[in-house]
């Protein structure tokens, strides 16, 4: 069976905003999937990708700050402690980084693909990394931490994504 190529949707896309369902029955069909999310993320040269970044509206996350992939699949934070403030960029936001404050340390539960599940404590680029994805489960995005001035700052460049989105639909 040959491989389908996913596609990294943009800002505007009505996908992104979506909140993703939580999966009740892990099947290997997730198991391929997290496969294929994976590849697009190191394809797009990005360090996470959730599922509604390639519109499946699902509870799936890959990640991988340089220390080995993770699948994640209905990932949750259950507890946070601390602050930092990132300058995050995101794959469905190209050319766009926001400074997002969020928790320095968080303690996350997930299953992965073979249904075992997870408990991860992670901390600094790992947690905002963590944090970030999760955020894409729940309809978020980095933008919607922008402050003023940084929406000010961007507003052009998110007309021209929303431009060459709606492009991009006509060419299909």
């Amino acid at each position: 069976m040959k491989e389908t190529k996913l596609k990294i949707r943009v800002f505007d896309d009505p996908a992104l905003r979506k909140k993703a369902k939580l999966i009740n029955r892990i099947t290997s069909e997730h198991g391929r999937i997290l496969s294929q999310m994976a590849a697009s993320m190191y394809e797009g040269g990005g360090i996470g990708l959730a599922a509604p970044q390639v519109g499946i509206s699902e509870q799936l996350v890959v990640m991988d700050i340089g220390e080995g992939l993770y699948k994640l699949i209905n990932p949750r934070v259950v507890k946070r402690q601390g602050t930092q403030a990132i300058s995050e960029g995101c794959l469905s936001v190209p050319g766009i980084c926001i400074k997002v404050k969020r928790a320095k340390r968080v303690w996350v539960e997930a299953k992965d693909e073979d249904n075992q599940p997870l408990k991860i404590e992670a901390d600094d680029l790992f947690a905002c990394v963590l944090q970030h994805e999760i955020d894409h489960l729940k309809g978020k995005l980095i933008i919607d931490y922008a402050s003023l001035l940084d929406k000010l700052r961007i507003k052009r460049k998110l007309k021209a994504l929303k431009t060459d989105a709606k492009t991009c639909k006509l060419q299909l």
